[in-house]
C-alpha cells in the first residue's frame, strides 16, 4: 500500500512539473505587443544624453516604437522616482510600422526639466497595459569649463612636414575639445574618457591648407555628449607662433669673397635659396655660402614651399 502511494505521489509531481513547464515554455513564445523600441537622436543615432539647448541633433530625445497590433498609444516621461513629468500626445499606431514620440525636455506646463534621469512609460489602450522602459533618457544642460588655460610647451611651431603642436587643456568634465580661430572651430578633438585632461594637435592648418606664416590666437572650448558647448567668455586662449622658415643671424657683415655661415631652421627636408646672382637648394640647417665680390648690401633670401625667409649681407672690401 505504501509503495502505491509513493508512485501515486511521485507522478502527480511528474504531471505537476510538465504542466509548469509548458506553461512556461508557452509564455515565452508569446510575443511582447511593443517591439524595435530604440531612443535616438534626430540624426536616429542611439544616445542616452540629451540637451535642449544645443543647437545639435541631441536637441531632442526620440522613441521609436512598432506595434504587432493596431492600439492606441500614449507615452508618459517619468524621473527617477516614477513621477510624471510629461505626456506626450497620443497617436494609434498601425502594425509595424514604426513611429516616433519626441520629447523635448519640457514638463506638462512648457517649463524646463530639470537635468537628470527620465524614462519613457509607453500605455496601449487597448492592451489595457503600461510598459515601463528602463532606457534610460539623460538630460544635461550645463556646458564644460575650461578649468586651467590651454598651454603648448614652444609658443614657435615650425610647420610642415607632418608637423603638429600639442596643445593641453583640462575641462570640468569629459567632453571633446574644440579649437576656434577667429571665432570659426577648426578643430574638434577627441573625448577624452579617461578624464577631463587631454591635448590636441595643430598643424597651423584651416581646412587642410596652411596658414601664412604669423602669430594667431587659438580659443579651446569643449563639447560634451550632450552637445552643450562652451560659451565664447568661458573658452581660454593660447598664442601659437607659426613659422617655415627662420634664419639666424639676420644680419651678417662679410668681406668680399670671403665664407659664410647661416643657420636654417625649418620643417621642410630641402629649401632653396637665393644671393645676388647665385641660387641654390640645401638639406642642412647649417648653410654654407661664399659672398659676393664686389661690396654692396645683398638680401639672402630662402624659401620653402612659398614660405621665405630674409637675412641683410653686407660686403665689405
Amino acid at each position: 500500500m505504501q509503495r502505491v502511494l509513493t508512485s501515486v505521489t511521485l507522478l502527480g509531481l511528474l504531471v505537476l512539473t510538465a504542466a509548469a513547464f509548458a506553461i512556461t515554455e508557452h509564455l515565452k513564445q508569446i510575443k511582447s505587443p511593443i517591439f524595435g523600441a530604440k531612443i535616438t537622436n534626430s540624426d536616429g543615432v542611439p544616445t542616452k544624453v540629451f540637451s535642449p539647448v544645443c543647437h545639435c541633433p541631441n536637441n531632442a530625445a526620440r522613441l521609436t516604437i512598432k506595434l504587432r497590433h493596431r492600439d492606441r498609444v500614449s507615452v508618459t516621461i517619468v524621473d527617477a522616482a516614477d513621477h510624471e513629468v510629461d505626456a506626450l500626445p497620443s497617436q494609434t499606431l498601425e502594425p509595424r510600422t514604426p513611429v516616433q514620440f519626441v520629447w523635448h525636455g519640457v514638463k506638462d506646463d512648457g517649463s524646463p526639466a530639470a537635468d537628470g534621469i527620465y524614462h519613457p512609460w509607453v500605455h496601449l489602450s487597448n492592451a489595457r497595459h503600461t510598459f515601463k522602459f528602463t532606457n534610460n533618457i539623460i538630460l544635461d544642460t550645463k556646458p564644460p569649463k575650461v578649468v586651467s588655460a590651454p598651454t603648448v610647451r614652444k609658443s614657435t611651431f615650425f610647420a610642415g612636414g607632418g608637423r603638429t603642436v600639442a596643445i593641453h587643456y583640462a575641462f570640468s568634465e569629459p567632453a571633446h575639445a574644440a579649437v576656434y580661430l577667429r571665432g570659426r572651430r577648426i578643430i574638434l578633438g577627441r573625448h577624452t574618457k579617461q578624464g577631463p585632461k587631454d591635448k590636441v594637435e595643430w598643424a597651423g592648418t584651416v581646412d587642410f591648407r596652411p596658414l601664412p606664416a604669423g602669430t594667431y590666437t587659438l580659443s579651446v572650448g569643449g563639447i560634451d555628449k550632450a552637445g552643450n558647448e562652451t560659451p565664447v567668455a568661458g573658452r581660454k586662449d593660447v598664442k601659437v607662433t607659426v613659422r617655415y622658415v627662420q634664419l639666424s643671424p639676420t644680419r651678417v657683415a662679410v668681406r668680399s669673397g670671403k665664407r659664410f655661415t647661416v643657420f636654417v631652421r625649418t620643417a621642410a627636408r630641402h629649401y632653396g635659396w637665393r644671393l645676388g646672382g647665385q641660387h641654390g637648394s640645401h638639406r642642412s640647417r647649417i648653410l654654407h655660402l661664399r659672398a659676393p665680390t664686389t661690396p654692396g648690401t645683398y638680401r639672402l633670401v630662402v624659401t620653402e614651399d612659398g614660405e621665405s625667409a630674409t637675412a641683410v649681407v653686407r660686403v665689405h672690401a
